[in-house]
């Protein structure tokens, strides 16, 4: 069970009914989720596929992500992380995703059911599966033991245009802070590579930049003290409902485990 639960590649075929957007990223973990939220949230029309659980739902207790002192159940950081994606834009489907191909000037995704999608750029976050790239001419796979990874620049850019891989997929370490980082910035350099102006993902208070004779960056914005404290206090009233009580659902054992 992988963060996408992708399957091996059928025929390079469209789906049946094929949508177009932006920004397609294929699995929602930490990776996945985190860039559609940068991407979203630039002004990119952004769907973000899951088929399976996560991988991190199976965690006891989440450490080391910064702002949570004492750790964080796993399942709510999801959880959060879903919301704060559906806050942003992001469209989140359930899909299994089967191949991706070129098409002209964009790239089509087919899933296992009628739909597929046409999108101007593919993020792969899908650990530990590849198999929907095999067919895809000009992306290098690397095997290490049991696992493979897709081969990438720096910026997570692949062989092919618009596509790129993000988080363990693309060799990063096994730690959430670590792919949720990778994920921004491999959404970075989707928006740096689309037609959209660079952003910051700032608020700023009030005449920041105009009380300086500068024009507000794209992305940013200046807000007032009004402004400012009723944001504080919605994003207090949110997290003390979802720190109100303990999460209902127990972590998912290890499929060669719970097979025992």
């Amino acid at each position: 069970m992988t963060d996408s639960g992708t399957t091996g590649a059928t025929a390079a075929t469209p789906a049946t009914d094929t949508e177009t957007v932006d920004v397609c990223i294929v699995g929602a973990g930490p990776a996945g989720l985190t860039a559609g939220i940068f991407t979203a949230r630039a002004g990119l029309e952004t769907v973000v596929l899951r088929a399976g659980e996560p991988i991190l739902r199976r965690n006891a207790h989440l450490e080391n992500v910064p702002g949570f002192p004492a750790g964080v159940n796993p399942r709510l950081f999801l959880d959060m992380t879903d919301a704060q994606a559906d806050r942003n834009g992001c469209d989140r489907r359930e899909a299994t995703v089967t191949a991706v191909f070129e098409a002209d000037d964009h790239l089509l995704v087919r899933t296992d059911g009628e739909e597929g999608f046409r999108a101007s750029f593919v993020i792969c976050t899908s650990w530990a599966d590849t198999a929907y790239l095999e067919e895809v001419e000009g992306v290098g796979l690397t095997k290490r033991g049991s696992k493979t990874y897709v081969d990438v620049e720096d910026d997570g850019s692949t062989g092919v245009d618009g596509l790129y891989a993000a988080g363990r997929i693309a060799g990063k370490p096994h730690q959430t802070v670590v792919a949720a980082g990778d994920g921004a910035r491999v959404a970075l350099t989707v928006i740096h590579d689309s037609d959209v102006p660079f952003y910051h993902d700032w608020v700023a208070p009030e005449r920041y930049f105009t009380g300086r004779g500068r024009d507000v960056p794209p992305g940013c914005e200046e807000i007032d003290e009004k402004e400012r404290r009723r944001r504080e206090r919605e994003s207090m009233r949110v997290m003390c409902e979802y720190f109100a009580e303990p999460h209902p659902d127990e972590p998912t054992q290890h499929p060669s485990v719970a097979g025992e």
